[in-house]
C-alpha cells in the first residue's frame, strides 16, 4: 500500500502546447507497472481547455466542480457539471475544457499503451470553442 499525501506534490502549471488559457495539473497516481493507469486533477479556469487530443485506450473524466464542455470530432459541443463521467473511446480525437463563464474541474484517468497516454494535437480555435 501507498499513500500519497494530500500537497506532497507541487501543483503544474498546464503546458501552453497542450492547452490554451489557465490550467492547473494535479497528478493524484501513475501506477508502478505493469499496471498502466495515471489520474490527475485538472482544473481550468473560465475559458481554458485542451488542444484537440486522442487516447490509446481512452479516458475518463469525472467532473468534481464547475461547469465545462466537451467535444468529439464531428460531434456537437456538450456541457458537463460536477457529477457527470465522460468516457472517450481509444483513439477518438477530442477536447475538454471550462466554458467561458464559469471554471470546472474533472479527474482525468487514463492508461499508457507502450508508454503513452495521449496523443496531442493542434489547438481548439477560439471560432470552434464558441460554435455552441
Amino acid at each position: 500500500m501507498e499513500i500519497k499525501r494530500v500537497g506532497s506534490q507541487p501543483s503544474a502549471r498546464g503546458p501552453s502546447d497542450w492547452f490554451t488559457g489557465s490550467v492547473r495539473v494535479d497528478m493524484l497516481a501513475m501506477a508502478p507497472s505493469p499496471a498502466r493507469v495515471s489520474c490527475a486533477s485538472v482544473t481550468f479556469e473560465p475559458g481554458a481547455r485542451t488542444a484537440w487530443h486522442t487516447h490509446p485506450l481512452g479516458q475518463t473524466l469525472v467532473v468534481t466542480s464547475g461547469f465545462g464542455l466537451v467535444q468529439r470530432d464531428g460531434g456537437a459541443i456538450e456541457e458537463i457539471r460536477p457529477g457527470d463521467v465522460v468516457w472517450f473511446p481509444p483513439g477518438e480525437r477530442h477536447w475538454h475544457g471550462a466554458s467561458a463563464t464559469t471554471g470546472m474541474t474533472h479527474i482525468a484517468i487514463q492508461e499508457s499503451l507502450d508508454g503513452k497516454s495521449v496523443d496531442w494535437m493542434e489547438h481548439v480555435t477560439d471560432g470552434q470553442y464558441a460554435e455552441r
